[in-house]
């Protein structure tokens, strides 16, 4: 019976059976070193989070990665600007402005100006400022009716061709010049004396053409604006403002005038409804389009002629504002408190946000989710590359050696001369110059990184099938007739394929820093699109790097568990081909 036993278990371990076959495997035995290797099942949970995070995070998350948050918050802004007015405004009789010759003449006479007027020569003809109360003027034209001569006792008044002058105003004419006046008035009639030649002065009629004054009318509604800019409405408001009166008369209606701190109220008689202010001040928007209230332009001027900081003003809603005045230069600066929707910026981790948010407003964690998408593709994608342009490079080298051999290596060595760095800040720069579009930024990077990355494969590939292609089975690849392209990449390039995948695999955590690095300075991935190194340059701000850590601590968390989750799964493929190594 133990004959039988011991005979059927011999039978079940001969190396003709096909599941003695399957446990000496060469690939079960790879796998088998492998996931002994405790550091290695670690690096390969940490790989599998890391894309779950990012390729299936972003698919869940409820935020798009360029998606910018916003918040309502009060902030201090200038809402309006007030001024003292120091320039006069003209109105005239006929509605046709001043000239500019006029208006200069007018403002270097009008310190010299009085209630007997003061003359000048302005467009050919002679004028008259005339003041009529303070910061308020006439001006007038002359119609020359003659000359006034005065030849020690001798005294004459002489009318010119075509003009009379009645003994009533030759008289006063003559004591006007006497007494050196420049103007007098006879029968309500205006005449102005302006010197000639030698002892004489012309003698002309004065016709008030137009007022100046420096204060400005706000009107409550639009439909008033053409009664109120009226020559004729304009001087008997302000002639009765000035003299006291609580109500005047202007094209044949009725007006009344209250008096307030900062000018006067003008309404329609019989009405309670004010139709005009009138103020010195004159008060604008900051924004432009924005309309004032008259209401809110005299509560401005009725603050400043108090000198007070702050006011109160309740608006069209009801609402009571809070408003502040300051001084910048010879104008005043009226601020408030407003609601305004700004950009949520750096705001706190939270339950909407876990992560917070970032400098543009949006969601950090899903800004390192669609990150993580392009940091690991792009170091699969450059990694690929390298591999594909090193294996053609290095096997052709190595297959062929002699004077093919020198020519390629001195080809890797050409590109092993270049300064990696440098090139890649030329090449920002340049992507930069012509706006090259964000998605398309990323495959240039890639195809970049790659052609500037490959002479290391190139190097181990060339190194082993040198050493390859002396053994046996090569001599029977030639001695069967196989082509050469067959040779190099059917028999001897999958015998470099082990020590090429454990280098791709320690290699990928290198990639993913390099692109983390070009990122940080600014010459990766672009805006609006992420990756955990562009997310990281945030930190290049010291302010934002000491006061918000949310922002640069987790991505770079993520850099460092990918790139020692690759390094471990990296050393766990070398020793698992290669045991002899561990010892």
């Amino acid at each position: 019976m133990s004959e039988n036993n011991s005979v059927n278990n011999q039978e079940q371990l001969s190396l003709d059976d096909g599941r003695r076959v399957k446990v000496l495997s060469p690939g079960m035995m790879v796998f088998k070193r492998f996931i002994r290797n405790k550091l290695a099942i670690a690096g390969i949970i940490i790989l599998v989070f890391m894309f779950v995070f990012s390729f299936l995070g972003g698919v869940i998350s409820p935020y798009r990665q360029d998606q910018v948050f916003y918040k309502t918050d009060s902030a201090t802004k200038e809402y309006a600007s007030a001024v003292v007015n120091t320039e006069y405004r003209f109105f005239t009789a006929d509605g046709n402005p001043l000239s500019t010759l006029v208006r200069a003449n007018f403002s270097r006479v009008i310190k010299e100006a009085g209630d007997e007027g003061v003359s000048f020569d302005a467009d050919g003809a002679a004028w008259t400022v005339r003041r009529l109360d303070e910061d308020f003027f006439s001006i007038g034209t002359a119609k020359e009716l003659g000359t006034v001569t005065l030849l020690g006792k001798i005294a004459d008044v002489k009318a010119n061709p075509g003009e009379e002058i009645s003994d009533e105003v030759k008289e006063a004419a003559l004591a006007a010049a006497q007494s050196n006046q420049s103007e007098f008035e006879v029968d309500g009639q205006s005449y102005m004396l302006s010197k000639g030649k030698a002892k004489s002065y012309n003698l002309g009629t004065v016709s008030e053409v137009a007022i100046a004054s420096l204060l400005s009318y706000d009107v409550y509604d639009s439909a008033d604006d053409k009664v109120v800019s009226g020559y004729a409405f304009r001087r008997a408001a302000e002639l009765a403002l000035r003299s006291g009166k609580r109500s005047f008369t202007a094209d044949g209606k009725n007006y009344t005038l209250t008096p307030d701190d900062s000018g006067a109220v003008i309404s329609r008689q019989g009405e309670s409804a004010p139709m005009t202010t009138v103020s010195n001040v004159i008060v604008n928007s900051v924004t432009s389009g924005v309309f004032l209230p008259v209401d809110y332009k005299t509560a401005v001027a009725e603050a400043i002629a108090d000198k007070q900081t702050a006011f109160e003003y309740v608006n069209a809603d009801g609402e009571t504002e809070k408003h502040t005045i300051r001084m910048r230069g010879n104008n005043y600066i009226i601020y408030t408190e407003q609601q305004t929707y700004l950009i949520d910026m750096y705001a706190a981790p939270s339950m909407a946000h876990p992560l917070g948010t970032d400098d543009h407003g949006m969601d950090v964690l899903t800004r390192l989710m669609y990150g993580g998408r392009i940091s690991l593709m792009v170091g699969f994608i450059v990694m690929l590359l390298e591999n594909l342009i090193g294996i053609i490079i290095g096997g052709v080298s190595g297959y062929f050696g002699g004077w093919v051999d020198t020519l390629l290596m001195r080809f890797v060595d050409l590109f092993n001369s270049i300064p990696y760095y440098p090139m890649m800040i030329i090449a920002g720069a340049i992507m930069d110059a012509f706006e090259v579009p964000p998605y398309t930024r990323i495959f240039l990077l890639m195809a970049i990184m790659g052609i500037m990355g490959w002479t290391g494969v190139a190097r181990v590939v060339r190194g082993q099938i040198l050493s390859l292609r002396e053994q046996d089975f090569m001599v029977a690849t030639e001695a069967t007739g196989i082509r050469v392209s067959r040779r190099i990449f059917r028999h001897l390039v999958p015998n470099v394929m082990p020590l090429l995948i454990v280098q791709a695999t320690m290699g990928l955590g290198g990639i993913i820093l390099t692109e983390a690095t070009l990122s940080f300075l600014g010459l990766g991935i672009k805006y609006p699109l992420a990756s955990w190194g562009s997310i990281i340059n945030a930190a290049s701000n010291i302010y934002v790097m000491t006061n918000f850590w949310y922002i640069w601590i987790p991505a770079g968390v993520l850099i460092v568990l990918t790139v020692l989750g690759f390094n471990f799964v990296g050393d766990g493929l070398r020793d698992a081909f290669d045991p002899k190594m561990k010892r």
